[in-house]
């Protein structure tokens, strides 16, 4: 949503400007990272605000180190907002994915970009083709994410923000 967008782009310019902040971790609520985007939102006419490519590039050239703790799913601009992170906890449970190919859409949050650089070229033409979703254990072995865990996610990913 518009304010979801909204609370990322001024959370993370808070936090780079205070110098007190070492690092900053994004989490989702209620034990779900991100389902992406409504599609109901894509008939409306625009709103004023920022669109999520430019957040997440926000996000991404943050001069902080930036976690994803992923719970649940993170999926087509959730799993971009992950990407764009510099590090990426998932709990052993989270699913990942770009399904917007399925309603004949691509990724439109740069996720085409990130996710080849980040995974290589063929398993990530496999998900953004497909909108094949992957459990937290594949996206470990294909280096998706950095870490998995069966604890709180957020705990963990406070412990690595700590850490970097």
């Amino acid at each position: 949503s518009q304010a979801v967008l909204q609370a990322l782009e001024d959370g993370l310019k808070k936090a780079d400007a205070d110098p007190s902040v070492k690092a900053v971790m994004i989490c989702g609520e209620n034990g779900k990272f991100s389902a992406g985007a409504d599609i109901r939102g894509f008939s409306s006419p625009r709103r004023l605000g920022g669109a999520l490519g430019p957040i997440v590039s926000l996000i991404e050239s943050s001069e902080k180190p930036v976690v994803a703790a992923i719970e649940g799913v993170a999926l087509g601009g959730g799993l971009e907002v992950a990407l764009g992170c510099h590090y990426r906890i998932a709990h052993v449970k989270a699913w990942m994915g770009l399904p917007e190919v399925t309603i004949g859409l691509l990724p439109g949050a740069e996720g085409t970009q990130r996710l080849p650089r980040l995974i290589g070229v063929p398993a990530a033409l496999d998900m953004i083709t497909t909108g094949k979703h992957i459990p937290a254990t594949e996206a470990l072995k294909l280096g998706l994410v950095d870490e998995i865990v069966e604890e709180n996610t957020i705990e963990a990913a406070i412990r690595l923000a700590n850490k970097v």
